[in-house]
């Protein structure tokens, strides 16, 4: 969404109020978002949806797992590592063996120690001169180009022109009549012939 839809919004001047936002937010979901093809699942959202499968979520551990950064390093023998200009220490059962350190890129002063895939506790550390990755970077977004053509208006409008397509026949009915026998309008639905016709042959 922010790299597409709020990309568009920005590029138009945005919205004049909160229902036009969510006309234009729900065009764009319906129209592009749930009918563009996904390049790791190889289906649409809507497609995906119709399914009916149940998707497994990731734990917050899970997520917090998968953003980690690590390093391998082999324990001298008094079990000390340095990883970039930072000294810890570590279980000293683990002297001189190879190490993974498991980190936060954005934070060096906590690291985990595993050996042969298994949690060792954390390192100690003894000196800290770098707290970060030499390659952490905060991510940013290059500001969005214009194209000067209002895209969400094109879409929004593409989607309305869908929808009043389906017609709900459901909501169809007729012209209700009073109890006079008078169509809406006030004329005359009798049908016995007394109407003006018979005024014209009394004359």
């Amino acid at each position: 969404m922010r790299t597409q839809f709020l990309v568009e919004l920005d590029a138009r001047g945005g919205a004049a109020s909160l229902d036009e936002l969510n006309e234009l937010f729900g065009a764009w979901l319906e129209g592009v978002y749930h009918r563009t093809r996904h390049s790791e699942t190889t289906e649409t959202p809507l497609e995906r949806m119709m399914r009916g499968r149940s998707l497994r979520r990731a734990t917050p551990a899970e997520l917090h797992e998968a953003f980690l950064w690590s390093c391998t390093r082999t324990a001298d023998k008094t079990g000390a590592v340095s990883l970039f200009g930072n000294h810890y220490e570590i279980d000293a059962a683990l002297a001189r063996s190879k190490v993974e350190l498991v980190f936060d890129p954005f934070d060096l002063a906590d690291i985990e120690v595993r050996y042969q895939g298994r949690s060792m506790g954390k390192a100690i550390p003894r000196r800290i001169h770098r707290h970060t990755h030499p390659r952490a970077r905060p991510e940013t977004d290059p500001a969005p180009k214009s194209s000067g053509i209002d895209y969400l208006g094109l879409v929004s409008a593409r989607v309305a022109a869908e929808q009043a397509k389906r017609i709900a026949y459901t909501q169809l009915h007729l012209e209700p009549t009073d109890a006079g026998g008078k169509d809406s309008d006030g004329s005359s639905n009798d049908d016995n012939g007394n109407g003006d016709d018979d005024e014209e042959i009394e004359r």
